[in-house]
């Protein structure tokens, strides 16, 4: 009997573990900054409540680790970047990523902002067999179910229910669903890039050709975001104004620039569904 094939060294589980400990131990950390930072309260019972400033505080950070990365790790960019798709991709990225901070400044507690984010799993799968053609089997489907379904009873058992807030629920979790949305898109797009660059360039994208990029495109978005709708400045002077939150922000950036080193390394090296599918985990530990 031959021996069975050994893991190709691209996606050894030696990388994924590298990546899921990046992963975890940088996320677990942002996740209660962020709460912290929307809780925030000034002498004046001021909040911050501005998402596209903090996400472009967020990508800049990425974007400064991405280019060291870059720069150091791989000693410049690869060759033929598909820039449009990045664009897509950091579009869709950077609105998910806003429209769950606007849920719960609407007021969507985290347990529930983190339980119905759990979801995205499915939106990814479906995006990636939409936008890229990719096909799971029923055993990738019943861990997905397994996963969210264990995610809602650690979730429901240990949280307690939100307060009824209105409209303002509804508005939060239109947010939330928009955010869905995006992810679903965000998958599929970069699942079918990252296959259609190996196919002609004979080798993948790497972690921080993918880093770098789409966190490029998030930190251009966001900044337009930030200056149409007026939070540019405003957040830039109550940060000023509060010491404590400044320093609370720039770990916050700093955990964001780590873990999204973590993501785009698993990222490079599996696919869109496993990443998720780690990010989730952790989200149950954040919860």
């Amino acid at each position: 009997m031959a021996p069975p094939p050994k893991p190709d060294g691209a996606a050894s589980p030696a990388k994924l573990a590298l990546g899921v400990v990046g992963i975890f131990g940088a996320f677990l950390y942002y996740g209660q900054l962020m709460g912290d930072i929307i809780k925030f309260e000034a002498a004046d019972g001021s909040k911050l409540e501005r998402e596209w400033f903090l996400q472009v505080l967020e990508a800049a950070a990425n974007v400064v680790v991405g280019l060291a990365g870059l720069m150091i790790a791989q000693g410049g960019p690869s060759p033929h970047i598909p820039y449009k798709s990045f664009l897509l991709t950091g579009s869709t990225q950077v609105l998910a990523k806003a429209m769950t901070q606007k849920a719960q400044i609407y007021g969507v507690p985290f347990f529930l902002a983190t339980l119905v984010k759990n979801a995205k799993m499915v939106p990814v799968m479906v995006g990636a067999i939409v936008l890229s053609g990719t096909s799971y089997p029923a055993r990738k489907w019943a861990q997905v179910a397994l996963i969210i379904g264990g995610v809602i009873l650690v979730t429901v058992g240990k949280a307690k229910k939100p307060e009824a807030g209105g409209s303002a629920d509804i508005i939060g979790m239109g947010c939330l669903g928009l955010s869905l949305v995006c992810d679903g898109i965000t998958g599929g797009q970069q699942t079918a890039f990252k296959k259609a660059y190996k196919k002609t360039q004979g080798k993948g994208l790497a972690p921080y050709d993918l880093m770098l990029f789409t966190n490029a495109a998030m930190l251009g978005v966001a900044l337009v975001m930030a200056l149409v709708l007026d939070q540019f400045f405003g957040g830039v002077a109550f940060l000023l104004d509060n010491p404590p939150l400044l320093t609370a922000v720039a770990k916050f950036s700093f955990c964001s620039a780590i873990g999204q080193s973590a993501i785009f390394f698993t990222m490079a090296n599996f696919d869109p569904l496993l990443v998720t599918t780690v990010t989730t985990t952790r989200k149950i530990f954040s919860v």
